[in-house]
């Protein structure tokens, strides 16, 4: 018994003399802590948002191949990695010179503390019902049968939000009405693209960027050039009715392949539906806190 209080004693003992070579955390480390973390939230959520997300995506590759290198002793490669690295930052802070601009400008808002406080249902926010799906096919093939120009573009998991500041902010609930009276000929919001995220149209008349593809076909204009090219660079859905001949494609993954009726295009969105059902793989912190429960439309 003796013998085993001793060599509990020498454990506690041989513990403390470790702790001592631990540095001690005050209460200016946990402001520091703080900090960093706020900060960089911040920045990846920047990052998440813009083009750069991509591009973090190209570095870890490029960092990774570098790590290879250096484990397999490829010395040329390492010298090669090593003289472009300096002009290959100051190229990165050419590029991506408006989003920097885009970002200095948000840290400087006012809102900046109340959009990393405010807590809401982010399930709710990115939520895509059958009922959304169904909206969107009927008020597609109402709007083909008269051969009104449709350009719908709908958010999956890339970030939309530099579409939308091209264009004019919507947030209405999705049906068939609102999106007729959105295209509808000779109204304010009819040129340009309609964003929907979840079961909501976000914004109006965005400007979306055109594909460089030699094999599109001539005989499609501009409108499914840019359906074409939003989908090169996002992971969206977009629907487009074409104005001259009504007919209605789907754009997907840089490819353009057409729906010859209603029920094949409420089943292609339905597709959306089944993967928000099955979790998808959105999570925010903070403001985007990820909700198990799923409310009842």
């Amino acid at each position: 018994m003796t013998g085993t209080v001793l060599g509990l004693a020498d454990m506690l003992q041989g513990l403390q003399l470790w702790l001592t070579f631990l540095p001690r955390i005050t209460l200016r480390n946990i402001f520091e802590i703080i900090i960093i973390a706020v900060l960089s939230y911040k920045m990846l959520l920047w990052i998440k948002n813009t083009r750069a997300w991509n591009l973090l995506q190209g570095i870890l590759v490029i960092l990774a191949f570098t790590f290879l290198a250096a484990v397999l002793h490829l010395d040329t490669i390492l010298w090669i990695l090593e003289n472009i690295a300096t002009i290959a930052v100051i190229a990165l802070i050419i590029i991506f010179q408006p989003e920097l601009r885009k970002a200095l400008e948000q840290l400087g808002s006012k809102n900046f503390l109340t959009d990393f406080l405010v807590f809401e249902d982010s399930r709710k926010r990115w939520e895509f019902t059958e009922r959304t799906a169904a909206e969107i096919a009927r008020a597609t093939f109402e709007m083909a049968v008269v051969k009104t120009g449709v350009l719908i573009v709908i958010e999956r998991q890339s970030s939309l939000r530099e579409v939308e500041q091209t264009g004019i902010e919507v947030d209405g609930l999705v049906t068939s009405q609102l999106l007729i009276n959105i295209f509808e000929h000779n109204t304010p919001l009819h040129d340009g693209a309609v964003v929907i995220r979840g079961n909501r149209v976000t914004a109006a008349t965005c400007y979306l960027p055109l594909s460089d593809n030699m094999m599109i076909s001539k005989d499609l204009g501009t409108r499914h050039r840019a359906a074409v090219g939003i989908s090169e660079v996002t992971d969206s859905l977009t629907v487009v009715v074409s104005e001259e001949t009504g007919r209605v494609s789907l754009a997907e993954g840089g490819s353009l392949r057409t729906i010859r009726n209603i029920e094949t295009l409420r089943s292609e969105l339905e597709i959306l539906q089944r993967e928000e059902d099955t979790g998808g793989n959105r999570f925010m912190i903070w403001k985007g806190r990820k909700k198990n429960e799923r409310k009842a439309d």
